[in-house]
């Protein structure tokens, strides 16, 4: 006959541990959508220095290109959102 401590032991940690997470959101794209010239992109960027916070920036496509950003190659790991 098992122990009833066992029993009870497993009961504790199958019930405390964690349901598989689901993934609700969608699939990052590989591109970022089209927009016009006044479409902002809203993607992380990497902490100010002296913060351990990662930001999230909204510029324009020009915008981006002027700090050296291609956003169609950044949009997959970096991409927020689109606004306008």
């Amino acid at each position: 006959m098992a122990h009833p401590a066992w029993i009870i032991a497993l009961g504790i940690v199958a019930a405390a541990s964690p349901a598989p997470a689901t993934n609700a959101q969608p699939s990052p794209m590989a591109e970022a959508p089209a927009g016009t010239p006044q479409t902002r992109y809203c993607m992380r960027v990497d902490p100010l220095t002296g913060s351990l916070v990662q930001t999230v920036q909204c510029w324009t496509r020009e915008e981006w290109a002027e700090q050296g950003v291609d956003v169609d190659r950044e949009w997959a790991k970096n991409g927020v959102n689109v606004e306008g």
